[in-house]
This record gives C-alpha cells, structure tokens and sequence, in this order.
C-alpha cells in the first residue's frame, strides 16, 4: 500500500506533468489542450492540499530530516522556500484560474508568466522534500518483532523488510 507521503509526492509530481503539457500546449497553440491539462494540474493539487492538511490535522506528528553535515541547509533551504511559495501560489493559481475561465486571457496571461514557474518550483520541490525525508535519508524506527525484540529499521520504514521478516518468522 502506498503511504500517505508517497501519494501527496504523486499528487505534486503529476501536477507538475500537468503543469510542462498545458505550458507545451499553449505554447503549440492549442488552447483547449492547455485548459485541460491547466484543469488537470488544479485538480491534482487541490487533491494534494486537501490529502496533505487532513494528514497532518489526523497524524499529529512530524517527521525530523535526519541528514548530517553540507546536506542540512541545502534541505532547510529546499523546505523553507517550498513552504513560503505554497503559500503564495495558492492565491495566484485561483486568480490565474479565475481569470482564463472568465476569458480574461490578456489579464491571464499576465499573471500566468508568474504562477507557471512558481507553481512548477512548489510542485518539483514538493516532491524533493518527499525523497530527502523519507527516502534518501530515513528515520531509523524501532520496531517490535513477532518475538517480542526491538529491531531499527530504515529505508522502507519497514514495509517491505516487515513482510519479509513475518514471512521468514513463519518457515
């Protein structure tokens, strides 16, 4: 199963898939093209804010970046700037959205030459932070065996290495 954090990546990722095939396609000329795939990238990210909030509201915890060393601020750095520009963004894109549907296209074109790389930055970043927190560099978590003894886990935070264990525990 897909973890909470893996989907909110995936809902970035396409979103920013979404985002390069509208630019393509407005570039190309092809207006409805580029609607729907501006629509599909909306869609895609108000899925992710709405995953993420109800995550973070239900979960209550907070997972600490465990890297050492050069890696700490160019991470911060990454998170800080990703944080600041979702922020932003989230107006802009409404009155980006707002805008094209209300075919105020010289007004839309106007705002879209900023939201466009923001939104594309908020979306790549999104899933940068996901790979440094829970894949590159992972929380070691300690874990009960079915024998009772503790045992520290990393990368997969156990999924796969805890189907393993069981099924080995059971030969």
């Amino acid at each position: 199963m897909i973890s909470h954090a893996a989907l909110n990546a995936s809902l970035n990722g396409l979103s920013a898939i979404f985002l390069a095939c509208g630019y393509a396609a407005i570039r190309s000329g092809k207006r409805d093209v580029h609607k729907t795939f501006m629509i599909s990238a909306c869609s895609a990210s108000a899925l992710f804010l709405i995953s993420y909030v109800t995550y973070h509201l239900r979960a209550g915890k907070v997972v600490m970046f465990q890297g050492q060393g050069w890696i700490r601020p160019v991470y911060f750095t990454i998170l800080i700037s990703h944080t600041l520009m979702a922020m932003v963004i989230v107006p802009m894109i409404i009155i980006t959205l707002s805008r094209a549907l209300r075919e105020r296209f010289d007004r839309h074109r106007a705002i879209a030459r900023w939201t466009y790389p923001l939104w594309m930055y908020v979306s790549i970043t999104g899933v940068i932070v996901y790979l440094m927190l829970y894949r590159i560099f992972v929380p070691k978590t300690k874990f009960l065996t079915t024998e009772g003894t503790e045992e520290h886990r990393g990368k997969d935070g156990g999924g796969e290495t805890e189907n393993r264990c069981l099924r080995d525990s059971r030969r």
